[in-house]
């Protein structure tokens, strides 16, 4: 087990010192770092890398959500890679979104279970708009 520190910034002229010095803190072995938009995972290299590198049983840390995901998909689709692997998620300003807890697996569950009913929501609404025209 191993756990393993996520840091991003958005542009390059922004300093990764806290999330590093923080995600260290924390006791991660390992730092993956990247100064790139957060738009789309694919587009983040360091991202991917670490993703394809899980083994069970590590934990990916980061020190706030919106460093890893720009949206509650976006965040679900992660979270879902890591534990694919076998591997956990923690972010440890956003305290309830730690899937190594009981707590954080439900609230991750009721957070997937809106952003598909959302969805349906969208399909149905244009469903109806595409049927009246």
């Amino acid at each position: 087990m191993a756990m393993i520190g996520y840091a991003r910034l958005s542009t390059r002229d922004q300093d990764l010192t806290i999330q590093e010095d923080t995600l260290k803190a924390a006791g991660c072995e390992r730092l993956y770092r990247e100064k790139v938009s957060g738009a789309k995972a694919e587009n983040r290299p360091k991202l991917c890398r670490m993703l394809k590198s899980l083994e069970p049983a590590d934990i990916v840390v980061v020190k706030k959500l919106d460093r890893v995901a720009r949206s509650t998909r976006d965040l679900l689709n992660i979270v879902h890679q890591i534990e694919e692997s076998g591997a956990e998620f923690r972010s440890l300003d956003d305290t309830w979104c730690d899937t190594t807890m009981a707590h954080g697996k439900l609230l991750l569950t009721i957070l997937g279970g809106l952003a598909e009913f959302e969805r349906d929501l969208i399909k149905d609404n244009a469903s109806r708009h595409t049927a009246g025209s």
